[in-house]
């Protein structure tokens, strides 16, 4: 199942939400050194109860909008 997703990060609560047709993911990590896109992964394994390695960033690694593979 691929998603879109709006990622905001430095957030004060980590949510996950539907916003309009893409999934809007506030998590609390900074966007450097690939720690927003980390806690992307582990936030989305535990909301879709799947395991870390099932989820990948398909496009967008830099972006606030990605697209993931579930």
């Amino acid at each position: 199942m691929i998603i879109n997703v709006k990622v905001k990060p430095e957030s004060s609560k980590e949510i996950v939400k539907m916003d309009g047709d893409r999934l809007l993911v506030q998590i609390k990590e900074k966007a450097e050194n690939n720690k927003a896109n980390i806690s992307l992964i582990k936030l989305l394994a535990k909301h879709y109860q799947v395991e870390h390695s099932q989820i990948k960033i398909k496009n967008g690694f830099s972006s606030t909008k990605k697209m993931v593979e579930v």
